[in-house]
């Protein structure tokens, strides 16, 4: 008998054996066999497409209508799931096994209100309705963390952030008390404040309900610290498993070692420029509210309130903080792309007197790299068009001078350049954002706003996107405003640091005082949010895991 987290465990909850999923006849798992225990926390570990999800999936039978589970059993309480009516899968699903996702604002219904979908599931499988399923929402979602539940219930999805909207999720997935929650990518979306909170939320209520759980994530991060098991999963292939603490202490399987090596480590690169590429002096950007009634004073939300910074050629600033803090307002102040108040000097130009005609010729020397590689590249155009339109819109070279340009720079980000046909659904993650990076990059710029270029790409891949960055910053002498969420990843490659909070700068100076020996309290919380363990560094460790 094991002993964890002060949790008896004595046998098995969930016993797969050897699962086979194929898609139109295409294999994606491939004979998995794997063990959940009853109040243990067990991690599923892997890149895309290594076949997590659908392994989650398959337990509670959520695949689409096409696939098909071509052998195997999924035994739950003596039940083989992947052979158990409907009738019986509906009274498993929500009541004895819960699933969490991973974007809540895509999973919870918009035309619904938080009560409402909360008592949805306490009626489905309580047949509680009115003022009992009030009270039991109401204690739901005061377990979860949500302050002040009672104004909460008639709030609609978008009116929430993004913490609170998987605090509903969390709410709904433990309306019924299940015996195994499913937790697919619970914070991938969310900032490190907000996933510290989630993160002690599940451990709390895990503890309190002594329910299992099948945490699935490529944060290793998360696993390390909630995980008791992991399993390291491959093209559909278990290749590894073992207790957290062994796996992170010495993984046997290469591929093991490759996930944990990827890791954003490393320094900034050297700078040999002295000079100053930007200064922001005083930066404002306000929104204004509509006016009450009557009313003769206007309110403001201060996006960007009195921002001022430098930033040197060929250098990197990261910009912290968490969502709605103002960082991409900042950056899209910067760029002119928002009205904005106050100073921007690039290079020798003032900026902030030039209107939108005598901008124009400016944009080549600043480009952008988005969060999203997928969304930001048009479905209808070749590689090719994506990267030559910015070409074709100033106006530069020849037609075949220009597909000249987007070989070289293909070539430059790692890339066949005979892909330049294909367009971007053709690719992978990785790959469309060095399709982003080669649409900046071709118009060789002077300074490149990222705007979370990392934060949907698995941590092999962030890797080498993050070497890409750094090669084509040395190279080419690069400037980068830097914005993330992922502090290991500015730290890996930003030379200085603002942390902003509520539009308003709370500290800054270089990445490594500020990282050492962080001075604000809110810096502070970021810094330990993060569980980042860095050499020097006057913060407390990570969260113990036993």
């Amino acid at each position: 008998m094991r002993l964890i987290r002060g949790i008896e465990m004595n046998d098995n909850l969930i016993k797969i054996r050897n699962l086979r999923v194929a898609f139109d006849g295409h294999e994606v798992v491939h004979g998995l066999d794997l063990d959940i225990r009853r109040g243990e926390c067990l991690a599923l570990v892997g890149e895309s497409g290594s076949g997590k999800s659908v392994t989650a999936h398959s337990i509670l039978r959520l695949l689409p209508g096409k696939t098909i589970t071509t052998s195997g059993s999924i035994c739950y309480n003596g039940v083989d799931l992947v052979h158990a009516s409907e009738a019986q899968l509906r009274g498993l699903r929500g009541n004895r096994i819960a699933m969490i996702f991973q974007e809540p604002m895509t999973s919870l219904n918009p035309l619904h209100t938080v009560e409402k979908q909360v008592s949805e599931v306490l009626e489905i499988h309580k047949g509680l309705k009115g003022r009992a399923a009030r009270a039991r929402t109401l204690e739901l979602l005061e377990w979860v963390g949500i302050r002040e539940p009672h104004k909460r219930l008639k709030a609609y999805p978008h009116q929430l952030s993004g913490g609170q909207r998987q605090r509903v999720m969390i709410a709904m997935a433990l309306a019924n008390e299940p015996e195994l929650l499913i937790a697919d990518e619970p914070t991938t979306a969310l900032d490190v404040t907000v996933q510290q909170k989630i993160l002690e939320l599940l451990i709390e209520l895990q503890q309190r309900l002594g329910m299992s759980l099948l945490l699935i994530s490529h944060d290793l991060n998360l696993v390390r610290r909630i995980a008791q098991r992991v399993c390291v999963m491959r093209e559909g292939e278990i290749v590894e498993q073992a207790s957290c603490e062994t796996l992170f202490r010495a993984p046997q399987h290469p591929y093991s070692r490759l996930l944990i090596e990827a890791e954003p480590v490393g320094a900034p690169v050297p700078s040999e420029y002295s000079h100053n590429l930007l200064e922001v002096d005083n930066l404002k950007v306000w929104f204004p509210l509509p006016k009450a009634l009557f009313s003769r004073t206007q309110d403001y939300i201060k996006a960007v309130d009195g921002v001022s910074l430098s930033l040197h050629r060929g250098k990197t600033l990261g910009i912290v903080g968490e969502s709605g803090s103002g960082k991409s307002t900042l950056g899209q102040a910067i760029l002119r792309l928002v009205e904005s108040e106050g100073g921007i000097r690039f290079g020798n130009k003032e900026l902030s007197i030039l209107n939108q005609r005598l901008m124009r010729p400016l944009r080549r020397q600043m480009q952008v790299v988005f969060q999203d590689p997928f969304g930001s590249l048009s479905p209808r155009m070749s590689v090719e068009q994506i990267i030559a339109e910015g070409l074709l819109t100033h106006g530069i070279g020849t037609p075949a001078e220009r597909e000249a340009a987007v070989i070289r720079v293909l070539k430059e980000v790692g890339l066949d350049p005979q892909c330049r046909h294909r367009y971007p659904h053709e690719f992978s993650g990785g790959q469309r954002q060095r399709i982003s990076i080669a649409r900046a990059l071709v118009l060789e710029p002077a300074l490149i706003l990222l705007d979370e270029p990392t934060s949907a790409l698995d941590r092999t891949v962030q890797k080498q996107v993050m070497e890409l960055l750094r090669e084509l910053q040395i190279r080419h002498g690069l400037t980068y405003l830097f914005i993330s969420h992922d502090l290991a990843v500015v730290h890996a490659l930003a030379h200085d640091l603002i942390v902003i909070k509520d539009g308003k700068v709370v500290e800054q100076g270089s990445s490594r005082e500020v990282f050492s020996a962080p001075q604000h309290p809110y810096t502070q919380e970021l810094l330990a949010a993060s569980g980042l363990k860095l050499p020097g560094s006057a913060r407390a460790g990570a969260m113990s895991i036993t």
